[in-house]
């Protein structure tokens, strides 16, 4: 629990992705890097306020790097998915890791 990213307050983090997405000024970049960052959280990035998916977040992201990899596009449109997934391969801001990650979901979604 020493790293600053434990530290924060989960809704706030929440809350600054959201008004990324919303902010004209913003690049598609880090709009689709705030989309991917409120997808592992679980957050709604399309609802109003900073609720999550499920009713309690311990604000520990288990299963990162657990080498099973699982598209969930449930109430999302997968085509725009995709997109973001695409978008993060061709990032040159985007780790290494993350784009092997999204190359396994598309790889999974049959969109590559």
């Amino acid at each position: 629990m020493d790293s600053a990213s434990e530290q924060k307050n989960t809704g706030n983090v929440i809350g600054g992705h959201k008004a990324n997405l919303h902010n004209p000024n913003t690049s598609a970049e880090s709009k689709v890097r705030s989309m991917q960052i409120l997808e592992e959280i679980g957050a709604d990035p399309k609802s109003k306020g900073h609720g999550t998916h499920s009713s309690a977040h311990s604000g520990t992201h288990s299963g990162a790097h657990s080498g099973s990899v699982s598209v969930d596009t449930e109430g999302k449109n997968p085509e725009n998915v995709a997109r973001g997934y695409k978008a993060a391969l061709s990032n040159p801001n985007v780790s290494e890791e993350a784009k092997e990650r999204a190359e396994q979901k598309l790889e999974q979604m049959g969109a590559q």
